[in-house]
């Protein structure tokens, strides 16, 4: 059974720092891209930032030089670094596994407010 398990999320003032965790189980990690997603009301989800087998990264414009996306093999994983956080960050963000199959999370709210 495959497992991908967020935790991390909460509320922060703007300014503020989270650092979100996935913990995967049932597949075999080092093989998948891993990836961070965020769903705010009324927008489509958004990949925010990936990470392949091999640690190349990417992230959409609006993260780039605040967030950074890091992986533990010897864990299974992924971490999901965020600093100088906006309120336009405030999200529901998801977890994804990116393979033979696709794996999402169930989420965690991250919310920016003062």
């Amino acid at each position: 059974q495959v497992r991908l398990v967020e935790s991390g999320g909460g509320l922060v003032q703007p300014g503020g720092s989270l650092r979100l965790s996935c913990a995967a189980s049932g597949i075999r990690f080092s093989y998948y891209t891993m990836a961070w997603y965020r769903q705010a009301p009324g927008k489509q989800r958004e990949q925010v930032a990936r990470i392949t087998s091999g640690s190349s990264t990417n992230y959409v414009d609006s993260v780039k030089g605040r967030f950074t996306i890091s992986r533990d093999n010897a864990k299974n994983t992924v971490y999901l670094q965020m600093n100088s956080l906006k309120p336009e960050d405030t999200a529901v963000y998801y977890c994804n596994a990116d393979g033979l199959t696709n794996y999402w999370g169930q989420g965690t709210q991250v919310t920016v407010s003062s």
